[in-house]
């Protein structure tokens, strides 16, 4: 393509190939703009969340205890692991487990 062509029809990319100078940074959208969203999506890439993560977004203990038979019937934890888990929530309550998780964990700047 002849170059004023390409500048025609794409003066903002000719500008800054050019200059070298881009506006843009690779990953900025609108909606992420300022809320630090991509690097922070980049931040959990690949994280599997484990029963205790999941414990962590419980409100009270009866969800937990519901999460560990849950994760224990699909096969996630072991039966040894659920009854150390409920062994802790009896013992040391909810919160032992850290702080909780509210709605938007993941997707907030840290």
């Amino acid at each position: 393509m002849e170059k004023e062509i390409f500048k025609k029809f794409f003066p903002h990319l000719a500008e800054e190939m050019e200059n070298g100078v881009s506006r843009v940074k690779l990953g900025d959208t609108e909606e992420d703009e300022g809320e630090g969203a991509t690097a922070n999506s980049r931040k959990w890439a690949g994280h599997e969340p484990d029963v205790v993560d999941f414990i962590r977004r419980c409100e009270t203990a009866e969800q937990a205890r519901e999460i560990i038979e849950y994760m224990e019937a699909k096969g996630e934890i072991t039966s040894d692991r659920a009854t150390k888990l409920r062994r802790q929530l009896t013992d040391e309550g909810l919160e032992s487990f850290g702080k909780r998780k509210d709605e938007g964990f993941y997707h907030r700047d840290r």
